[in-house]
């Protein structure tokens, strides 16, 4: 006989939970990674920046793209991180 359906979801979530745990430690290594990368290109240039760093800066702004202001990513690059 075959095992369980309740079986083989049990195994599905414990598989399920130990991969986010790995996941999520390669997730904040990646996020860290990004923000030293996009910190640097911010550093070394002025607006208009890449779509990446636009896209990097609305996210921590909470402001539309069009919207930010080199004032703005100064004060930004400022504050510790």
């Amino acid at each position: 006989m075959g095992v369980h359906r309740s079986e083989v979801q049990r195994r599905r979530r414990k598989d399920a939970t130990e991969t986010k745990l790995v996941n999520r430690v390669r997730k904040n290594k990646e996020r860290a990674r990004r923000d030293t990368r996009i910190t640097r290109e911010l550093k070394a240039g002025s607006l208009p920046y890449s779509p990446a760093a636009m896209s990097w800066l609305s996210r921590k702004l909470d402001r539309k793209s069009s919207q930010i202001t080199q004032e703005e990513v100064d004060g930004l690059l400022k504050e510790p991180q």
